[in-house]
């Protein structure tokens, strides 16, 4: 999903937010259609959402009201890396993107949180000022998100990981994905490695957390930070580097 988010923005990225929905729709639609999605176990609120849309549903209805699932957070990252100098449209389209399928405010909370710590590692913020950053962009939005990334900066540095990890959930929930990834990354700020294996080896919903703390420690650290192995062996490693090129320049027509 996030390869459908970076596709979308890639033909609509500098149009009105109804555009860039109406192509996040049409990714999502074809990304639910291939064979391939359904080894990859994706979760049963982007199916429903994303199937809402097929059927004609607006993409402002279409989401689960009362579903706060990690899945409108895992795929955020594109929106925080197109648009790291434009906070205002970063924000109107994470929430877009995310309602789609989760329309529960704290998974609202949880992918305008994601973009917005992507756009902060781009812009080289030091890792202690993003939670007071983070709250300001989110502040309003849910007051569970608030409390989740409240928990971050609480535990943060206890030298026990495992039990700081679970004082902050496992992660099913987009609150405490976010929360779990900024741990991740905020205990390893200078290697995306070690980021990504202490996010894939949690209990809960490993995965979504490591994806979500390496798009977070990627945009700081920078790809030469991704081990080169890890580079060679991911799927569609050529296809995604094509990807990476076409949504960079991208953003540099927008800015100019």
């Amino acid at each position: 999903m996030n390869i459908a988010i970076a596709e979308a923005l890639v033909k609509a990225g500098q149009k009105d937010v109804e555009s860039i929905i109406k192509a996040v729709r049409d990714e999502f639609i074809e990304w639910s259609h291939l064979p391939e999605t359904y080894t990859k176990a994706p979760g049963n609120t982007c199916l429903k959402g994303v199937a809402n849309m097929e059927q004609g549903i607006h993409w402002s209805k279409s989401g689960l009201a009362n579903s706060k699932g990690c899945g409108s957070a895992m795929r955020a990252a594109p929106i925080g890396y197109l648009y790291q100098h434009d906070p205002g449209k970063l924000r109107e389209v994470a929430h877009a993107s995310g309602i789609c399928t989760h329309g529960h405010p704290a998974g609202n909370a949880a992918c305008i949180g994601a973009a917005y710590l992507v756009k902060l590692a781009l812009d080289s913020v030091p890792p202690e000022k993003m939670i007071p950053l983070l709250f300001t962009f989110t502040a309003g939005v849910s007051a569970e998100f608030d409390q989740a990334i409240s928990k971050v900066e609480k535990c943060r540095g206890w030298r026990d990981e495992e039990k700081a990890l679970a004082y902050l959930g496992e992660g099913w929930v987009g609150e405490e994905a976010v929360a779990l990834a900024l741990y991740c990354f905020l205990r390893n700020p200078d290697s995306y490695e070690k980021v990504v294996i202490r996010g894939a080896n949690t209990n809960g919903d490993s995965d979504s957390i490591a994806c979500i703390a390496g798009s977070i420690s990627g945009a700081c650290l920078g790809i030469d930070a991704i081990p080169p192995e890890w580079v060679t062996k991911i799927e569609k490693s050529t296809y995604l580097e094509d990807l990476e090129q076409r949504l960079a320049t991208k953003k540099e027509a927008i800015n100019g």
